[in-house]
């Protein structure tokens, strides 16, 4: 379906609500096409079910060997061995710190702005994820950033940076968020519809 794709550039983002078949078959399909990275971004989970979830997450992108980044569970990503973890921006200033951050190659963190992104930096993030790029149901009534957005923060700062927020594949916008000097490209919607 997605063959002309290159999904090395693509992280594919969890939200299980948004499945059309059962969470753990699409997690299946969507590590069949060999993304980056994986981040299992299950926010209204407890802390133990989104261990308990992790788990059964991780024994999947093992056997694709595509990487799993847990969501803002640092001590389930700890507990998992992850080399990442993601955090959302408050998330990393609460942690700042935190000895337990030194176990991970590379915290990544969500930023919708270029004073978040500066910030992200100066708390130590290795990556960024920065939108939303384009109009999607998951921020309705939100005006979206745009591709000049993502130019003016992959131009200000050093570290990876990877355009979310509304992405298609098969559109051209892989290729206008890659052209804005983006790593790569977050995809949640789609995915987990495929």
């Amino acid at each position: 379906m997605y063959d002309e794709v290159s999904f090395e550039k693509i992280i594919a983002v969890t939200d299980r609500k948004l499945c059309i078949r059962p969470f753990l078959e699409q997690i299946e399909r969507i590590c069949a096409l060999k993304p980056k990275a994986l981040i299992l971004r299950e926010k209204d989970l407890a802390g133990q079910e989104y261990r308990e979830l992790a788990l059964r997450v991780r024994d999947i992108c093992s056997r694709c060997q595509v990487e799993l980044i847990p969501h803002t569970f640092i001590e389930t990503a700890a507990e998992l061995g992850t080399e990442r973890v993601h955090l959302p921006l408050q998330k990393l200033r609460e942690v700042f710190g935190d000895p337990l951050l030194r176990q991970f190659r590379e915290v990544g963190s969500s930023v919708h702005s270029l004073p978040e992104a500066l910030e992200a930096v100066k708390l130590g993030a290795g990556y960024v994820t920065a939108g939303h790029i384009y109009p999607t149901d998951c921020k309705k009534g939100l005006p979206p950033r745009g591709i000049q957005f993502l130019k003016e923060i992959t131009s200000s700062i050093k570290i990876p940076v990877y355009g979310i927020g509304g992405i298609h594949l098969k559109t051209g916008q892989v290729k206008e968020v890659l052209g804005s000097g983006a790593a790569g490209a977050c995809i949640m919607s789609e995915l987990m519809r495929y």
